[in-house]
């Protein structure tokens, strides 16, 4: 079974590759220019490390515990770890020395509270602020008006650095209406880097899944989240 699934996930790895590779071709860019992020949600370390056994440079956990108890069987010597899902204040303290990046901070309470523990460690953690672009009242994030405001605050505190936006955007059944979400947003992030807040550099842009990543790089995302169509489906039982 294991070998089983360590082919499918070569198959899979090259596969997305060549999709990375086509889409940021169309989009005028380099298959470099694009960062290939393994969303590594129920996945057992053993299967995350053959894919970085494969060139995977890029895995983001969604929960904190399992984060946790897979932390010391990541191969993380030629990885980059970051954390992906909702983050609660009082779980920042568990994680904040053990990721590169944590991509869904969306209150300047959850700011403050990475850049408390960030400077408790001596470390200035790197950030992604999370957008709600669109406007669903279940999923976190900061809707786009209250954006440039939320970036100023967290801007002024020490321990953090703003890298980039990400976001989630509804789920379509028709792809093409998620390219609306995407060009939204592509145009956000460009606003805003055009505006030059002092400790924001707006470098990345996280935007599509496995469902979605070939449209979301069409549309600007310069990396793309994606866990299914590398891994499988995934088991919750």
């Amino acid at each position: 079974m294991t070998e089983k699934l360590f082919r499918d996930v070569e198959y899979n790895y090259q596969r997305i590759n060549e999709q990375i590779a086509e889409a940021a071709e169309k989009s005028g860019r380099r298959r470099e220019d694009i960062t290939f992020l393994a969303a590594t949600k129920t996945v057992a370390p053993e299967v995350i490390n053959h894919a970085i056994s494969l060139g995977l440079d890029h895995i983001g956990e969604n929960r904190v515990q399992e984060l946790l108890s897979k932390y010391d069987a990541y191969d993380l010597s030629r990885c980059s770890l970051q954390f992906i899902g909702h983050l609660q204040t009082n779980k920042v303290r568990q994680i904040v020395d053990k990721v590169d990046l944590i991509q869904s901070v969306d209150s300047f309470k959850l700011a403050k509270e990475i850049s408390a523990r960030s400077l408790a460690h001596g470390k200035v953690c790197d950030i992604l602020v999370e957008v709600n672009i669109g406007r669903e009242e279940n999923k976190s994030g900061v809707f786009e008006e209250n954006l440039e405001e939320l970036l100023c605050q967290i801007a002024q505190l020490e321990g953090i650095s703003v890298k980039g936006l990400m976001t989630i955007p509804p789920v379509c059944e028709n792809k093409h209406k998620n390219l609306k979400y995407f060009y939204n947003m592509h145009k956000l992030f460009i606003d805003i880097s055009e505006k030059k807040l002092d400790n924001v550099s707006m470098t990345i842009l996280s935007m599509g899944m496995s469902s979605d990543f070939y449209e979301a790089i069409l549309e600007g995302a310069n990396m793309v989240r994606i866990g299914s169509a590398l891994f499988g489906a995934r088991n919750y039982t």
